[in-house]
């Protein structure tokens, strides 16, 4: 006796590969929007300096040429990096007080060969570009959050005692999308192969 057609089954099973469906479109569309950011990032290397921090937060600055002011370095912390030179160092980022209310400032002061190789500064007046500070979230967890990367000013000069920054680079900025989109496309296409060959099995006993 054949067995009944599972209903269940095939509607869960609809419904992950219609998601995944779904991810591969979204990842194309934001592989269009990465491109247009790009450009623009690749435009404002040759912008002039503006002030920064800036509200709201925003990617299309990155790049972008800016000063600002720290009123106190509050607290630094280490991360593993490379220098102008391309040599691997320690990077030393300072988070400063930019007023009473005001948004606060991250800075990358410079690059050293040691992690605590930690420089005598207190703040003072910054140039460089603005650049994204350090994120250590998951990746998927950046995809969905409404929340922006904090920006840092990476700065050039680099505070005395450290190797220089490395200049802006758009290879910094990923473009993964389109593979992103292949690979939810033939999760898609896999998991209705398998299940469509699990399926004619079943209703044929």
């Amino acid at each position: 006796m054949k067995r009944r057609f599972p209903v269940i089954a095939t509607i869960v099973v609809g419904l992950a590969i219609a998601a995944m469906i779904a991810l591969g479109i979204w990842q194309l569309e934001r592989k269009g929007q990465k491109e247009a950011l790009l450009a623009q990032l690749a435009a404002n290397r040759s912008l002039p300096p503006i002030a920064f921090p800036r509200i709201p937060v925003d990617d299309s600055l990155l790049f972008r040429r800016a000063s600002a002011f720290c009123l106190q370095a509050v607290s630094f912390s280490v991360e593993g990096g490379r220098n102008a030179a391309g040599r691997t160092g320690w990077r030393h980022i300072a988070r400063c007080r930019t007023g009473a209310e005001g948004p606060g400032l991250t800075v990358l002061m410079g690059v050293a060969k040691a992690p605590d190789a930690k420089p005598a500064w207190g703040g003072g007046e910054v140039t460089g570009y603005i650049s994204h500070a350090p994120d250590h979230r998951p990746m998927i967890a950046t995809w969905f959050s409404r929340q922006p990367k904090t920006l840092m000013l990476v700065a050039n000069p680099p505070v005395a005692g450290l190797d220089a920054n490395p200049q802006p680079d758009l290879a910094s900025v990923p473009n993964n999308h389109l593979a992103y989109a292949v690979q939810w496309f033939l999760f898609a296409l896999v998991a209705a192969v398998i299940y469509g060959i699990a399926l004619r099995r079943r209703l044929k006993l």
